[in-house]
């Protein structure tokens, strides 16, 4: 579905990530393992387009869309959930979730998607006339989810979904990465809590300092020394 070839960006003069090469297979949860500042959210940029390739490629579903625009990438099926959320805190939750299906005119659909998304996540039903800056970091990150799905995306972009919420809250969010893939959604995940990404995932690539320096399936990754050692709190 998604395939990098020797990505290289650029942060201005500084040089972020270093040559990337990876792949996302329709139906997987992939994640990408890594210390701050190894390349892990400067990959998904990319991909969304949001920091430009300075050389390399990237393609979806067999199309190059290494310069593509933003919204482009957007409406052929690629949807970020960015770290920290970025919610639009003067919008209600549901103007929020209506703003994740801009692109599309299909009315019935985006009410159907409403409805799914307050299955999902049954408090934001309840917190559905509140604005978003009003609502805890958990439900925030529920909202921020649940407004990527509203574009009804084939790759759903994950960055950083746990970070600052409670063990509760996280091991919610991470059931409903699994449901939501389980429904066909296939999903390239950054997470600092690698333990928890590992056990989720399919697959995975260790980043450092720009380049990926391990990969294979989580299951082999989760059991790896070199990984329990640097990432996992294990010696």
């Amino acid at each position: 579905m998604l395939e990098l070839r020797d990505v290289q960006a650029y942060y201005g003069n500084i040089q972020a990530l270093k040559g990337i090469t990876l792949s996302v297979q329709a139906g997987e949860i992939v994640t990408l393992v890594g210390s701050n500042g190894a390349g892990k959210s400067t990959t998904l940029m990319t991909i969304s387009s949001v920091v430009g390739v300075r050389s390399g490629s990237i393609t979806f579903q067999g199309r190059d869309i290494t310069k593509t625009a933003t919204d482009k990438v957007v409406a052929m099926g690629i949807t970020q959930v960015p770290e920290g959320r970025m919610i639009f805190p003067a919008l209600t939750v549901l103007e929020n979730l209506r703003m994740g299906g801009y692109l599309r005119r299909d009315k019935n659909g985006l009410k159907e998607d409403e409805e799914k998304a307050f299955t999902l996540f049954p408090i934001l039903k309840e917190r559905r006339k509140q604005y978003g800056g009003t609502l805890s970091g958990g439900e925030q990150q529920m909202l921020a989810i649940a407004r990527a799905l509203m574009a009804r995306p084939k790759l759903l972009l994950l960055d950083e979904p746990s970070l600052g919420l409670a063990p509760i809250i996280v091991e919610n969010i991470f059931d409903v990465i699994v449901q939501i893939n389980k429904e066909g959604t296939t999903v390239l995940l950054v997470e600092q809590n690698a333990q928890m990404a590992l056990q989720i995932a399919h697959r995975g690539y260790v980043l450092e300092t720009g380049m990926v320096t391990m990969s294979g399936k989580a299951s082999d990754l989760l059991a790896d020394p070199k990984v329990q050692a640097a990432y996992l709190g294990m010696d």
